[in-house]
């Protein structure tokens, strides 16, 4: 059946038309576009854009129902992000007349009961972290991965940086004949030889999201030597947001956060790899039930999880990575609703957030007095004012004549010169005045 320009099975446009989807997205079509070459996938794209439906919707396309065997592996980095992309897998095998085996294989499961399940029969489509997939393929050889069409990582930046590296290579090294799509918000050097060992002949697509489409407004708040803590206290008293995600660069900063408001009494959750798999689950459960207005995470924990209502992002530290920034941001103002990002920053950031503004992010300056948000001047004032001239520069631009036949460039040459000229009277000054003290 033909869907947006493109062939899909019955089930899956049941499925895109239950969502009451207008078009495929971008990343979407992109992929779909190249599915059918005979080169795996590197795709880049910002977290939000539709990657979990583009790697899914080709592999229920070529899926052989009746085929009791994998056919397609999908690693996550993280338990919650594998369970997401679950819940999109089974509603989308909802819509078929066959019943489709789609299992999980996360951390915090019951072990024997997952071996002696597959035992008996082996799932169809396999969603999981490479460590407990690993572990069933190579160490129990009970997962049979070997035919499977398909072998997707999903945010792979960020499954190499959590330290799966080896664990994804074991399992790469199963496959006969899979096509390989790798999906990723950033592309770094550190997943490179990885990416050069298994997808050396690749179609490399990358989606950026035009900012200038998006409706966030991007706030910067300057720290000016204030205690951050209470910076933050009151900027949460100046507005009341839906649903705040307060970004932290590391788990012990965003413990602190949580802890400090939590002491104040606000409706706060702790988002971090310092919770187990099951405390994970339990808070993004709270986050979905809205008992929590605010909930303080890191990049890790937070990238590829869909959280919805996201009214407010704030960036208790702005991240290392100014392509985070974008990431971050990109939290709110989904579905054509209004977002709104706050960012906390100090003078050293000056060049970091010069290099934001070069991606056509346009900030607008507050600062917090008595509990609310008024305009700033701005971090760049200072560049803006005229630097009064020493002595010695008005000496030299008397002494520097005008000539009095001008050719091209006599400007240039009348500037070098007084430079040249305030020199050595900024030299000769400094002599004298060693000998004075002398």
């Amino acid at each position: 059946m033909e869907l947006f320009g493109y062939e899909v099975v019955d089930y899956v446009y049941r499925a895109i038309k239950d969502l009451k989807f207008k078009d495929f997205t971008l990343i979407q079509k992109k992929v779909f576009d190249k599915i059918t070459s005979n080169k795996n996938i590197i795709a880049q794209s910002k977290t939000g854009s539709g990657k979990t439906l583009a790697f899914l919707i080709p592999i229920f396309n070529n899926l052989d129902v009746n085929l009791k065997e994998c056919q397609a592996v999908i690693c996550a980095p993280t338990t919650e992000l594998a369970l997401q992309i679950k819940k999109v897998a089974n509603y989308v095998a909802s819509f078929s007349s066959e019943a489709i085996d789609i299992r999980c294989y996360v951390g915090g499961t019951d072990r024997k009961r997952e071996i002696e399940r597959l035992t008996k029969s082996q799932p169809q489509i396999i969603i999981g972290t490479p460590g407990k997939i690993k572990d069933l393929v190579v160490d129990e050889n009970i997962l049979k991965i070997h035919n499977a069409k398909y072998f997707v990582v999903d945010e792979v930046d960020m499954t190499c940086d959590a330290g799966f590296i080896d664990e994804l290579d074991y399992i790469a090294f199963k496959f006969q004949q899979a096509k390989m799509m790798f999906f990723s918000a950033t592309i770094n050097q550190q997943i490179e030889p990885f990416l050069r060992k298994y997808i050396e002949l690749h179609d490399y697509i990358k989606v950026e999201e035009d900012l200038d489409t998006l409706k966030i407004e991007h706030i910067l708040i300057p720290v000016k030597e204030r205690d951050k803590y209470v910076l933050l206290n009151n900027l949460l008293k100046s507005f009341h947001p839906y649903l705040a995600l307060i970004f932290c660069n590391t788990k012990q900063t965003v413990k602190e956060v949580a802890n400090f408001l939590k002491k104040e009494n606000y409706l706060a959750a702790e988002l971090s790899g310092d919770l187990d798999a099951r405390e994970r689950r339990r808070v993004l459960r709270d986050i979905e039930a809205l008992k929590y207005q605010y909930v303080v995470c890191s990049d890790i924990a937070a990238r590829g999880i869909d959280i919805q209502g996201v009214s407010h992002v704030i960036n208790f530290e702005l991240p290392k990575d100014s392509e985070f920034y974008i990431h971050r941001s990109g939290r709110t103002g989904r579905m054509n609703l209004d977002g709104v990002c706050i960012s906390l920053y100090d003078l050293k950031d000056d060049s970091y957030l010069n290099s934001l503004e070069d991606k056509k992010i346009n900030f607008i300056y507050k600062d917090i007095k008595n509990q609310e948000l008024v305009d700033y001047k701005g971090r760049n004032l200072r560049e803006k004012r005229v630097r009064p001239l020493k002595e010695e520069e008005r000496k030299a631009i008397k002494l520097v004549k005008k000539p009095k036949k001008v050719t091209p460039g006599y400007k240039k040459k009348m500037k070098e010169k007084q430079k040249e000229i305030t020199k050595t009277l900024i030299e000769k000054n400094r002599k004298t005045k060693k000998r004075w003290y002398k």
